[in-house]
């Protein structure tokens, strides 16, 4: 029976879980985004993720994978463009540190 029910959902991220995310994120910035020459390989970058994975996990309410991290990064990203846009009232492309002060825990 358990195999015909519906797949359920994982729990929305809670505050720590998010907090804990954008710390270790903001932490690890330069080797999961930087561009260029001296960019982190593709195996690096797994192990960064793995790495916040452990530190986001003791807090969650159910358990995430780099996958469910990576999409929430993704979220929380655009939902801060929108809201710097609305402030500003232009709608072009903001700078980093000013989407590092949105995203910082407050």
């Amino acid at each position: 029976m358990a195999e015909d029910s519906p797949k359920r959902r994982k729990a929305n991220f809670n505050e720590a879980e998010t907090e804990v995310l954008i710390e270790q994120v903001l932490k690890h910035e330069q080797l999961l985004f930087a561009a260029g020459p001296g960019r982190a390989s593709p195996g690096q970058k797994r192990k960064v993720w793995e790495l916040i994975r452990h530190k986001v996990n003791p807090v969650a309410a159910c358990p995430r994978d780099v996958e469910d991290l990576k999409k929430r990064w993704r979220d929380l990203k655009r939902r801060d463009r929108s809201k710097l846009c609305r402030l500003s009232q232009g709608c072009g492309p903001p700078g980093p540190p000013a989407l590092g002060l949105l995203l910082a825990p407050q």
